[in-house]
Order: structure tokens, then sequence, then C-alpha cells
């Protein structure tokens, strides 16, 4: 394997651009979604997400692709995008009321104590999943501007047959500028469902792995999203043994030897609010584990992309392997801590846990 070559800042306009979808998550807390009436808004989007924190808590030049709608959701995903300091090139979609595309949205509630969190989609006819080859200026965002580093996900390449294209299109455009690529595999089976089977997600993912330089995912989301064959999930002794997800690393590289960096959380479930955590990295030869906590859940959604974005500050800065782990497995465990799913750290709180800081009133 071979380190990173990030581009310089002074040659980029962005340190960060991302593709995806950007939705409303609704939540109602610990009220049982079937039974709910009251519900937080959040601004949320597997993409979305980690480019939202690297401009709020680490203090980055972030931007993200991605549709949206003229009307009232749409006009405010804009806006939430704008207050995180995220800068948007946006497909704005007309809209009618009746067959028009519009803002996804996903009903998310937290669970408690036994009850597991459940989260629904009401993803159809999404502005999102209309986003196709063509619709961006990849020479303009990646050869002019420029962008150190692009990132996209398995959530957005689900949604329909045209996304997954686009985020290929977007991958071969930024290797050609020179720009590190990124994937978060993010296998969900109920989206690949709807565009086509898990099958097809297979076929899409592995072609998308042919341009990523650093993959995102898990044991199972490399064994289901990319089908490599590896252990049983369920048979681990414990969810925080990475002897398995190094056996799946060996794998993945034998298939696609120019992957650089390969990374994930571990969690072992107690409760709904009560989560053991850690994290892994695999980058030029050599594997790194952080430090295990125990994690008193507030919101657990979007923790791993809270993982990926601090995992990305800390490669983007220079920091070693070691260090940019922690940071990454400390940011995604701040985040756990919040409503929502973008951040609401601060650089300095994420860098004091990472250096092995306790919750100890700060005064």
């Amino acid at each position: 394997m071979a380190q990173l070559q990030i581009r310089g800042s002074s040659e980029c306009r962005h340190d960060f651009v991302s593709l995806g979808a950007i939705v409303r998550r609704m939540d109602p807390g610990v009220i049982p979604l079937h039974e709910a009436t009251h519900y937080e808004c959040h601004c949320s989007g597997g993409e979305y997400n980690p480019g939202a924190a690297l401009a709020k808590c680490f203090g980055l030049r972030a931007a993200v692709c991605s549709a949206s709608v003229e009307y009232p959701p749409g006009w405010w995903i804009a806006t939430q995008a704008r207050k995180m300091g995220v800068e948007t090139y946006l497909k704005w979609f007309p809209y009618d009321g009746v067959g028009s595309p519009r803002i996804a949205t996903v009903y998310s509630d937290r669970g408690y104590g036994v009850r597991a969190p459940e989260v629904w989609y009401d993803r159809a006819n999404e502005a999102g999943a209309m986003l196709k080859p063509g619709d961006f200026d990849w020479d303009d965002i990646f050869a002019v501007r420029g962008s150190r580093w692009f990132h996209s996900g398995g959530i957005f390449a689900a949604l329909s047959t045209t996304t997954g294209e686009l985020i290929i299109e977007a991958m071969k455009a930024a290797r050609a500028a020179g720009t590190v690529t990124s994937y978060d595999l993010n296998f969900r089976e109920k989206l690949w469902k709807a565009s086509g089977g898990s099958e097809r997600g297979v076929q899409i993912n592995r072609r998308i792995a042919q341009e990523v330089d650093v993959m995102f995912g898990n044991e199972e989301d490399l064994q289901l999203g990319l089908g490599i064959p590896g252990p049983d999930v369920e048979s681990k002794k414990s969810m925080l043994d990475p002897d398995n997800f190094k056996v799946m690393i060996a794998r993945l590289l034998q298939e696609y030897p120019h992957i650089k960096a390969v990374a994930t959380t571990l969690r072992e479930v107690h409760s709904a609010a009560h989560h053991t955590w850690k994290a892994v990295l695999y980058y030029d030869g050599e594997f790194y584990e952080s430090p295990t906590c125990e994690l008193a859940i507030y919101d657990r959604v979007g923790g791993g992309d809270g993982f990926a974005s601090g995992l990305m500050y800390g490669l983007l800065t220079g920091e070693d392997p070691e260090t940019a782990l922690k940071l990454g497995w400390a940011h995604g465990a701040l985040l756990t801590t919040y409503p929502g799913d973008v951040t609401m750290a601060r650089l300095d709180q994420a860098q004091r846990l990472a250096a092995g800081g306790s919750a100890r009133i700060q005064r």
C-alpha cells in the first residue's frame, strides 16, 4: 500500500466536497414513531453530514453537491447547509404539489432501554434520486476550483439507477484532478430493494470501489455491499473484536489493491442508550485501534458520519494515522450526545477527548 497524496490547500477552493441526497429527519425522541404527535426536524444525509461536521466543528472549507426543490422544505435544507458553513452546488427542481420531485423524509425515533430505535423511509419521488450523470460540472469543481477530498456513499448510490452512475462519473473526475476519493458503503437493504435489489447493489458498489482511495464500512458492509465472503458477523463473541474486520480487509485488498485506507467503527449495543464504542483503521499497511469507551447515547444516528469526518480531518491536516483515528473516534462519540445527525461539537472538545480527556466539568 501507499500513503494518500493530498493536494495542497492553497491550490484548492475546497478541502472537501461530497455528493448525496439531503433529507429531513423527523425525530420524535423516545416516543415510538407509531404514537408520535410532535417531531424535531433535522437536516441530514449520509453524505452531507461529514461535510457539515468538517465545516462547523473542524473549520475546513466543505461543499456538497445535491438536489433541492423550490418549496419550503427545499429552501429550508439550503438554509441549514449555509448555517453549517457548507457551500452548496444544488440542482433545483420545480414543485407543483402533485407529481413533482420533493425532499425525502426519514422518520427515526431513539428507542429506549430494550426497545431498539426504528428508521422508516419516505423517499418516493425524491429529488436526490433523480440526479444523473451530467448534472454537475465536475471539471469546474475538481480541476478549476479544486478540492482536496471527494466523498460519497452507498445510501445515495442505492436511491435510483442513475445515482450510482453519477458517483462513478464524479469519482473518475476527482481522481483525474488528483483529489482523494472516499466512499462509505453504508449498506441499506431496504433502499437497494427498491432500486434493483442487493445483487445490483453489489455490482454498482464494486464499480465504485475501483475508483476509491479510502473505504468506510464494517465487515457486514463489506460482505453485503461488495459481495466479499467473510466470517459470520452474528457468530462473533464480541462486536468489538476486530479480527473479522482484519480478515475482510485482507480480502478487500486482494481485489482492490489500490485502496489505501479502510476504516470503521465497532460498537457493542447493551441498550438503546448504552453502547461500548471503538474504531479501527487500516492505513499504509498498518492496523490501528482506538481506545474503547462507554457511551451514554442521546441520539445514535450520525455517529458513523461523525467518525468519518474526524478521521478525514486528521488526514487532511497531516496528523499521523493513530491521531487521525482517535479524532474520528472522539468526534463520533461526541456526536451521539447531541440531538440530530450533524455535529454540535467544538474542535477543542474532540481534541481533548481524543487525547484521553474525561467528562469532568470544564470551568
